[in-house]
């Protein structure tokens, strides 16, 4: 079960069946309701009862929360006081976003179940108020839907039952600090005014003000400091109190417009360039996918995104080199820019050749990028930039102030406690600068690993598993008698030839030529011919490169790595090739070490056989996600 919604109660005929019918009408059922009853003399348990709950004892609010977890079957609580009345979906956009954002513990935004103007400004100034301090102190104005992980709930003890009055906003703050917190964007609860309409604005002003205050300060607050009891009277304000309350309304009214006003100008020089060129009533998001061209990883993940969100966006692609020439066979809207390319020689980066080659081409590059990149986003106003490593992506997101996204594999060298060999920390830390340096503080990074380390504190990443092509996923994999051999670098051609060496056939990939040498046959890249190979082969051998990895383990083939050198990237897929028992991770290629290799594919089979195969769905929710989170915030 999802859901455990709990209700605690004391008199409440007349507000719990608008809650309960409004929970009833939800497009989501995975749910139990739990009513937390503190001896009502009315019909509350009655009403309850008519509509299915579960009914426990109660108490003050603290108590019946409480003793309603204690019962709850589901993984998520969700808290509500009794005069609340879900929104259309509120259940299930709960769940989405706070699944999504990885919370341990959240509250909804407020909506009043009033149409007074008064209202509305008030409960919007406290919305934003807990939104405005969520990350320095997290903080609820009432239990108007608290959401939290059960887990978290028993790991903090759950509410403290010796407090009268704030205990909701003790409990915020308490589980906050052991798990993330967040006030929901998406999600709104409406919310009676009868207390408001009760005891008038100044009284709420200033029991909530003085209760806040005290939160801040790290004092507790008691309800009879306050003048706050649990339940509500029937009495109606006088004569004076409604006049009091209405002249108090309208000044607040008349201050909030001036406010709005003055906002409206100040935003509106703010927002000038981002609103320049912006087509009118859009009616699809425009994003705009760059790509790394170097290898093919880079774009044969991307195709399989863009592919995706392509239904529900329009999306403009921009790469270089191989990548380009990929993605522009797959899709329309496909632009090439400039881009740098690492120079290898016998399969070690060569430094010195690499710079040399990208300030040769540098020129060229902007002028590429400026012309398709930069202009384009001038005219098309992309709500969002998703860069798979490619480098002018930051550049224009900079410029433009457009909404950056990340989505790579390259940045777990970043974003993630990585283990690696100890004598490749320099290698590690050149990596680092170079990656840091190609995209600069994106809203998000998704990252896209076969390997799960913890990421560091601090950091806006989420790991998924690697984007595989669904030709991938369909394929049925068997155990021929050839082995695949890929490699991207066209200097390996030494090291391929020690192959020939070995009683084995080898089927060749990455030189882009069709011919065979004894036991070596190779192919240029054709992908229906690929599949084949790479499904029917015993075992492949490859540089290290992530996308061909992740696909040998996805079809679970063992794999035997000779990352080219000072390539930080892979040297790190190799290593957790070896960590994890997929195959071997080698820094030069031997014929007795492959031969070795060979001989223990057994040992390498059965632990490729454990892993578990996923499909694409989640990373992609993750992006559209983002893309609709960051967009909104433009």
């Amino acid at each position: 079960m999802i859901f455990s919604i709990i209700i605690p109660t004391f008199n409440e005929e007349e507000y719990l069946p608008i809650l309960l019918e409004s929970i009833k009408k939800q497009k989501f059922d995975d749910y139990e309701v739990i009513i937390a009853d503190a001896n009502s003399t009315d019909r509350t348990r009655e009403i309850a009862e008519e509509y299915g709950c579960i009914i426990t004892e109660g108490g003050m609010p603290a108590v019946g929360r409480n003793n309603g977890a204690k019962i709850a079957k589901g993984e998520i609580l969700l808290f509500l006081d009794s005069d609340l009345k879900l929104t259309d979906d509120y259940l299930r956009d709960v769940l989405y976003e706070f699944q999504m954002e990885r919370l341990g513990i959240a509250i909804t935004q407020m909506k009043p179940l009033s149409k007074k103007s008064e209202d509305e400004l008030l409960h919007k100034l406290a919305n934003y108020f807990m939104i405005s301090v969520e990350r320095i102190k997290p903080h609820g104005a009432g239990c108007y839907g608290i959401i939290v992980k059960k887990e978290l709930h028993e790991k903090g003890g759950g509410f403290d039952e010796s407090l009268t009055f704030g205990e909701d906003s003790d409990y915020i703050e308490r589980l906050g600090k052991i798990e993330r917190f967040k006030v929901l964007r998406h999600a709104k609860i409406g919310v009676s005014t009868r207390r408001l309409e009760e005891e008038g604005i100044e009284t709420l002003v200033r029991q909530y003000g003085k209760s806040t205050f005290n939160d801040f300060v790290g004092k507790k607050t008691n309800a009879e400091d306050l003048n706050y009891n649990f339940g509500h009277g029937k009495e109606n304000m006088s004569t004076k109190e409604l006049e009091k309350f209405s002249k108090k309304s309208e000044r607040i009214t008349r201050a909030f417009d001036k406010y709005d006003k003055s906002t409206e100008k100040i935003n509106t020089a703010k927002s000038y360039l981002k609103r320049i060129n912006k087509p009118k009533n859009r009616k699809r998001k425009i994003v705009f996918y760059c790509v790394c061209g170097e290898g093919m990883g880079h774009a044969i993940r991307s195709g399989v995104i863009i592919d995706r969100i392509k239904e529900k966006y329009d999306v403009y692609v921009f790469s270089h080199d191989r990548a380009y020439q990929y993605l522009n066979e797959k899709f329309d809207n496909v632009y090439e820019i400039g881009g740098f390319n690492t120079v290898y020689i016998d399969n070690k980066v060569s430094n010195s050749k690499t710079f040399l080659s990208a300030l040769k081409r540098n020129p060229s590059n902007l002028r590429a990028g400026y012309r398709e990149l930069y202009k384009k986003a001038r005219s098309l106003s992309p709500d969002v930039i998703v860069t798979d490593f490619e480098m002018y992506a930051t550049i224009v997101s900079k410029l433009l102030q457009i909404p950056l996204i990340s989505l790579d594999n390259i940045h777990m060298i970043t974003q993630t406690k990585i283990d690696y060999p100890s004598h490749h920390q320099t290698d590690m830390l050149k990596a680092k600068g170079v990656i840091k340096s190609y995209v600069v503080n994106p809203k998000f990074h998704i990252l896209t690993s076969f390997f799960f380390p913890k990421i560091k504190f601090g950091k806006n990443a989420v790991i998924y598993p690697p984007v595989i092509r669904e030709e991938i996923l369909k394929l049925k994999p068997t155990n021929g008698d050839h082995i695949v051999v890929y490699q991207t670098s066209k200097e390996s051609i030494n090291l391929v030839q020690r192959l020939k060496t070995l009683d084995e056939k080898f089927i060749v990939y990455g030189f882009n030529k069709d011919e065979v040498d004894e036991n070596l046959t190779y192919k240029s890249f054709n992908e229906d011919e690929f599949y084949d190979d790479l499904a029917s082969s015993k075992a492949v051998v490859c540089n290290g490169g992530f996308t061909f990895i992740s696909e040998a383990i996805s079809l679970k083939k063992p794999i035997y790595s000779v990352p080219a050198q000072g390539n930080f990237e892979q040297i790190l897929n190799g290593y957790y090739v070896k960590k994890l028992g997929y195959g071997e991770y080698h820094e030069n290629m031997s014929a007795r070490k492959l031969s070795n290799f060979l001989e223990r594919l057994d040992r390498y089979q059965n632990k490729l056989n454990k892993t578990k195969t996923y499909n694409n769905d989640g990373i992609i929710r993750e992006l559209e996600y983002r893309i609709e989170k960051y967009s909104r915030e433009k």
